[in-house]
């Protein structure tokens, strides 16, 4: 007797740490594949350390950290995203998958990846466009070139980033700001508009190797398949 009911505790055991390990991979899975979506690079993610099963059967989970591959977020090359999530509740309604408590994101943007996303992404400029230095002193960015340089100083506006040309040299004869300012704020606002969920730029600083960024948002709605096709499995 004692064999067969440790034979069966074994068993159940096993059944419920390969059920556990199922569930969260399919959950890695399908929030990964969301997140991939909507920046348009490969994401990975990771649940906490409370038992997913739990999670699972309440229908509420927490502390949910998700990276991206750093290639690009959208347009942007070299752009990197950390975010944390807690407090999601899933309830699939005919208007939303659920709520979200809390969303903390932090965005890096290499210089080289700057440099590499204006000579995609932006006409003119990006042609003339061989090299971007940061100057964390002055909150600045330098987008250098054989012909002159375009300082620009990030900023949070209106729930999303900008670059404020500040100052010129040389290529004000070819470019002047009049031209330069208005393919910048283009770029920025297709960068971060239209984000799921009321996500928003909070905070923006220039570092020795690129510029860091917070997006946040509370108290959200899961938007559903209908809304998003990005969140169409979630």
């Amino acid at each position: 007797m004692v064999l067969v009911l440790v034979i069966v505790v074994a068993v159940a055991i096993a059944g419920l740490v390969g059920t556990e390990l199922y569930v969260r991979h399919r959950a890695d899975t399908v929030v990964a594949n969301a997140v991939s979506c909507v920046v348009q690079d490969t994401a990975s993610v990771s649940f906490g350390a409370r038992p997913f099963l739990l999670q699972h059967l309440s229908g509420t989970y927490s502390d949910i950290s998700v990276q991206t591959a750093g290639n690009q977020i959208r347009q942007a090359k070299g752009m990197k995203l950390d975010l944390r999530l807690d407090d999601v509740t899933v309830r699939k309604t005919a208007d939303s998958a659920g709520t979200l408590g809390a969303l903390d994101a932090t965005i890096t943007w290499s210089s080289d990846g700057i440099k590499q996303t204006v000579q995609d992404a932006i006409p003119f400029l990006g042609s003339l466009v061989s090299n971007v230095t940061t100057s964390p002193s002055n909150g600045t960015i330098e987008l250098q070139g054989g012909l002159g340089s375009v300082t620009a100083k990030p900023a949070v506006s209106n729930g999303g980033l900008t670059l404020e040309v500040t100052n010129l040299t040389g290529l004000g004869f070819m470019l002047p700001r009049e031209t330069i300012q208005p393919a910048l704020d283009a770029f920025m606002m297709a960068l971060t508009k239209n984000l799921p969920m009321g996500i928003h730029a909070d905070s923006v600083a220039v570092t020795d190797s690129g510029v860091t960024a917070k997006f946040v948002t509370r108290n959200a709605t899961i938007p559903n398949g209908q809304q998003d096709p990005c969140f169409a499995g979630v």
